[in-house]
């Protein structure tokens, strides 16, 4: 399945917008071209969306395409000129949402082939797992890495269904996660230095969006994830495995590979990770440090 002009509209983030918008040439020096008008006013229009929606949410606009795919790197560029990470985030979360929203209407095969162009590990699983049928089978790993803001109980891991390293997901579930990989991703696009290299038309209309919202751009938007990790709440073969490894059981190679992923996803250091596995008896430090390091992608 291949994603379409309208997909692209949908999901402007993706890679496949990014070169749709090189193919039209679209670059910060053509900004200030009067025939971009339309684009420069949409980007504008989906800041505004983002700052006055509640929930933020930033609508989309059917079959406007020559528009939707445009302006949203515009409203990137612009959002991060506006300096405030306030409004950076909203704007990330806002995105996100209308995602979240579309994410939810769309076909299985279409939802899993946008998923990985994030480089998920998911499937459609044919079985029913505990006699339930899922939509989703994602991999553990994938799916730590997007709930660590989740304070529900239902995303905890020892309230999941895991099999072989698998979570199974309703396609809701999948969305909601995927939400937050989603906006990740558009705040990273925001974390950039660009009001030097802007037109002065563009300038002028960033100033307007600063003045309108000067009283919320010291506003704090998202709660700090816990500093501190609790042991208690791990999932009961998380447990298992962490208590073997500190006091130096035997660990099958899959289970310090299951741990050692686990830890690092919930915030755990590389260098505390390989601190465990030190009462082992075939303790080899250069050896874990290279495995938990390789595990970690540093």
């Amino acid at each position: 399945m291949t994603l379409s002009r309208t997909d692209i509209a949908k999901y402007p983030f993706l890679t496949y917008a990014t070169e749709e918008v090189r193919r039209e040439s679209l670059d910060i020096q053509s900004l200030d071209n009067p025939e971009l008008g339309p684009i420069i006013k949409r980007a504008v229009e989906r800041i505004e969306e983002a700052m006055e929606n509640n929930p933020p949410q930033v609508s989309y606009r059917k079959r406007e395409e020559d528009t939707e795919i445009p302006s949203f790197p515009v409203a990137i560029i612009m959002a991060a000129a506006l300096g405030s990470n306030y409004i950076k985030r909203r704007y990330a979360l806002a995105e996100a949402m209308r995602a979240y929203e579309l994410l939810r209407e769309e076909k299985k095969e279409k939802f899993l082939e946008i998923a990985k162009t994030f480089n998920w590990r998911i499937r459609c699983p044919e079985n029913t797992i505990g006699g339930r049928r899922f939509d989703f089978a994602l991999f553990f790993t994938d799916y730590l890495r997007n709930t660590k803001p989740f304070h529900e109980s239902g995303f905890k891991l020892v309230n999941r269904p895991l099999l072989k390293g698998e979570i199974f997901l309703t396609k809701r579930e999948a969305a909601r996660l995927l939400r937050e990989e989603i906006r990740r991703k558009i705040e990273e696009k925001l974390d950039t230095d660009v009001r030097l290299k802007l037109p002065e038309s563009l300038l002028d209309q960033i100033e307007e969006l600063k003045k309108k919202y000067a009283d919320r751009m010291g506003e704090i938007l998202f709660e700090e994830f816990p500093k501190e990790m609790k042991e208690e709440a791990f999932p009961p073969c998380i447990g298992q495995l962490l208590s073997a490894a500190k006091a130096g059981r035997h660990i099958s190679h899959l289970g310090r590979f299951t741990l050692t992923s686990f830890l690092l996803n919930v915030g755990m250091k590389p260098s505390e990770v390989v601190d465990i596995f030190r009462s082992s008896s075939d303790f080899n430090e250069r050896l874990t440090r290279y495995q938990v390091e390789h595990i970690a992608g540093s």
